[in-house]
């Protein structure tokens, strides 16, 4: 169930089904009985408030509030807006509602009741307000299970619009969509069922879905593990662009990628910091490049086939011309941290020299600076995201709590896995580090990004808290190794 599908692709697998001969009702009843099932599952029967919204969703809190009755659980039910004004399937189970309709009101909360919220689902259009902000508001300091997202949460882009509640319980349904996994719907939603209602899966091949939660089964066939006829040269060589003064990160990185299962791995250093480089490790490679030309030429031997530019290189003009030289030269190249910045001036240029084998790996920060006008457009992380990887050509990474990767072909990732013990210096080096790893093997960039990204955050949690950057790519190999096994 790895599919994430936006508010208009499950609006289309409700409309596939009951075009399959499923009525309205029929869903409707079966996502209200679902989330009866869950709250039964973990609470004892106490005082509740449904609160219904004008749409499906508060058709949804009708058949939640009548199941819990008849379960003996003690309720009432309070709708925004006029029971008249409901349509269609709502309106059907209004009708099968006995009991009181109460008008929403913050004052229903009084008493610390369960909150069962029902006002509005995923495809909310407008922050909201008045009464409605007010109920929502009110939803402060309770336990609050969300029909579909907790009101206010846009299903697409996880945004805030207006307030939202902060919910124990989230139950959606068929498939979860992007916002209960971008961040701050993610944090909101608390625990998150994905019920059954009866939609076939066999809508998903009309939808064709593009976005997933990242995981070992969209990339684990295509995983580069050594065969037996395997050498070092065959499983890549990859450069990482040292630094003259921010050591750690290149050092990181290229520690990263041999663990990560690069053949080999070489350092490009500055003449003064060679000894520090070449102190760093007898399994990597350390070569003098005392300016562009010493550069382009290491890059000139066709075995090097992955380059890693930006940790801890340097903002400025030099960093700019290795970023372009060894993209000129053909490599399949990560480019991280300095480097963005260093291209953020002029980003055409760039531009029209990255391909799809050609990985970008901003946080926000650095995401603004090289696409200032897509981190200012609304629509979310993921919608920014795939909009940089059409325009850039290449895959692009953007770092967070909820890291998402974008394909240039609208492919979409969001990544789920990083525990937040991953927020310490150095941790975005390893993360670029065994991108490199993996794009030197010859893994396709996408899948490479993705596989770097749930590896990254299965090693942090490997290691736990307490963590710092330098146990990432010691913790790998005990990844790798149940992954392998399919122990994970």
């Amino acid at each position: 169930m790895e599919e994430l599908l936006s508010v208009a692709e499950m609006y289309r697998a409700d409309a596939l089904t009951m075009a399959g001969g499923v009525p309205g009702p029929v869903l409707m009843e079966a996502a209200g009985a679902a989330v009866v099932r869950a709250v039964c599952e973990r609470w004892a029967p106490h005082p509740t408030v449904v609160l219904c919204g004008p749409g499906n969703n508060g058709g949804d809190g009708f058949v939640i509030a009548r199941l819990l009755l008849e379960a003996g659980w003690p309720v009432r039910l309070a709708l925004l807006g006029s029971r008249s004004a409901l349509r269609g399937d709502a309106a059907v189970a209004a009708e099968r509602w006995g009991g009181p309709v109460e008008a929403a009101d913050p004052f229903l909360l009084q008493g610390n009741p369960l909150v069962i919220d029902a006002l509005f689902g995923a495809g909310l259009a407008r922050p909201l307000d008045g009464m409605a902000k007010a109920v929502v508001e009110a939803m402060s300091g309770r336990t609050v299970v969300a029909v579909d997202v907790p009101s206010g949460v846009h299903g697409d882009s996880g945004e805030v619009l207006g307030a939202a509640p902060q919910a124990a319980l989230t139950v959606t349904f068929f498939r979860r969509k992007p916002g209960h996994l971008l961040m701050p719907g993610r944090a909101l939603c608390g625990e998150v069922v994905v019920a059954d209602i009866g939609i076939p899966d066999s809508v998903l091949d009309s939808i064709e879905p593009a976005a997933f939660e990242n995981g070992p089964s969209l990339w684990r066939r295509r995983y580069p593990w050594p065969r037996l006829d395997s050498h070092k040269y065959a499983r890549g060589h990859a450069v990482v662009l040292g630094g003259a003064r921010m050591t750690g990160a290149a050092r990181l990185s290229a520690r990263a990628a041999l663990r990560a299962g690069a053949g080999l791995v070489t350092i490009a250093s500055p003449p003064e910091s060679f000894p520090i480089y070449a102190a760093a490790s007898p399994s990597l490679i350390v070569a003098e490049t005392a300016d562009g030309e010493a550069f382009e030429s290491l890059l000139a031997d066709p075995r090097k086939n992955a380059v890693l530019l930006g940790p801890g290189a340097g903002v400025g003009p030099d960093t700019r011309a290795r970023v372009l030289s060894a993209l000129s030269v053909g490599k399949d190249c990560v480019l991280d941290a300095d480097a963005l910045t260093s291209v953020a001036e002029s980003p055409t240029e760039l531009f029209d020299r990255l391909t799809g084998r050609c990985v970008l790996t901003p946080h926000d920060g650095e995401f603004a600076r090289v696409f200032p006008d897509l981190a200012k457009a609304g629509g979310g992380k993921m919608t920014r995201a795939r909009a940089a990887a059409q325009r850039c050509g290449a895959v692009v990474l953007i770092k967070g709590a909820d890291t998402v990767v974008a394909a240039p072909d609208g492919r979409a990732v969001v990544n789920a896995n990083a525990p937040a013990d991953l927020a310490t210096a150095g941790s975005g080096d390893v993360l670029a580090g065994m991108v490199l790893g993996l794009l030197a093997q010859g893994m396709d960039a996408f899948d490479a990004t993705c596989a770097a990204v749930w590896l990254h955050g299965a090693a942090a949690n490997a290691v736990g808290p307490g963590l710092i950057a330098e146990d990432l790519p010691e913790a790998l190999p005990g990844v790798l190794r149940r992954l392998k096994a399919g122990d994970l």
